[in-house]
């Protein structure tokens, strides 16, 4: 399968703004088929204004696990799935997403820029700390971003939190990771400050972080085990669980037109790959493309990182359609 690129963009169809994907129409024929369901992201029950991250469990013996730790990966895992010479990954695992259980590694402890799976913490930390109809003020460094981006924040106007949310997770807008870095701690510094103390809470031993967007990778990376432990974290989130898994959303906006449509740029969700749930994709020239990809099959939620993978369209779901076999393997055997 061919590879893709994307980019973010505006437009303006029927005076509404519209922010999508730039995909090859010969590998997406059914990019342009998109619906406009009205859509609004409600408070969760999940609490909110927390400075911690979710809490840890006991381990048997008194000392603390972090609560969405992968299971240490113990003689021969039940996946097996090579890949043709300098077409393989650079990093990736295979996992559980419920029981945290690895199927399948490589490379899994490996530091690597990580690109905008970067906002994967960036979306935690807000949904755990803020509500969704917070107003936030759009400032002049928000609007000053590179890369992807919602594109049509409002300069000194203020905007519900919840449309940022989708700006973050849907399109991977970096206007929007600097507007709610800045609303949550004042500064884009403190935020990232902010981000560390809480991948160190968490247990994400190989990670970094020094921007809330994932647009610079000089001293931001992670590795495919603690982008999985991250996933479990969000997926727990029912705010960002539910954001992650929709293919657009719709919402009154202060632009032209009144309505700003937000498409999802994560391509098995793009098109309608029964059972994806989520979660991130991210691109840089040093990172190269990285994809968090979950998915429901028969009762169980995998989830694959793959770390500068050469032709993710291929890999992510061999390596789901493999790990759905094997557990489907254990519980016959069960």
């Amino acid at each position: 399968m061919k590879a893709w690129a994307a980019t973010g963009a505006v437009v303006l169809v029927a005076g509404a703004a519209v922010a999508f994907l730039m995909v090859d129409p010969t590998l997406w024929h059914s990019a342009a088929h998109h619906h406009h369901g009205s859509t609004t992201a409600h408070s969760s029950t999940t609490a909110r204004r927390t400075d911690h991250p979710p809490h840890e469990h006991s381990h048997p013996r008194g000392r603390s696990r972090p609560r969405f730790a992968l299971k240490p990966a113990g003689g021969s895992l039940p996946v097996n799935v090579g890949f043709a010479p300098g077409n393989d990954p650079r990093a990736g695992v295979l996992f559980d997403v419920d029981t945290g259980r690895v199927l399948w590694q490589h490379n899994a402890g490996q530091r690597l820029p990580i690109a905008s799976l970067t906002k994967m913490m960036t979306a935690l930390i807000i949904a755990r700390r803020h509500e969704p109809d917070e107003p936030v003020l759009i400032t002049p460094q928000a609007l000053a971003y590179e890369g992807s981006g919602m594109g049509v924040l409002p300069k000194g106007r203020k905007v519900p939190l919840r449309d940022l949310m989708h700006g973050l997770l849907l399109v991977s807008g970096n206007d929007a990771a600097i507007a709610l870095a800045q609303h949550d701690a004042g500064t884009v510094g403190a935020f990232v400050r902010r981000m560390n103390a809480w991948r160190t809470r968490l247990g994400l031993h190989c990670s970094r972080f020094s921007t809330p967007s994932g647009i610079l990778d000089r001293g931001n990376y992670s590795c495919a085990k603690d982008l999985a432990e991250l996933a479990r974290a969000d997926l727990a989130d029912p705010w960002i669980r539910r954001v992650v898994a929709m293919r657009d959303a719709r919402f009154p906006f202060p632009i032209k037109g009144n309505y700003l449509d937000l498409y999802n740029n994560n391509p098995f969700i793009l098109e309608r790959i029964e059972g994806i749930t989520g979660v991130k994709t991210g691109y840089t020239d040093a990172a190269g493309r990285c994809y968090v990809i979950t998915q429901r099959v028969d009762g169980h939620e995998l989830g694959v990182v793959l770390l500068n993978t050469p032709n993710p369209l291929d890999q992510v779901p061999a390596l789901l359609h493999a790990g759905a076999k094997a557990e489907s393997t254990q519980g016959n055997r069960g």
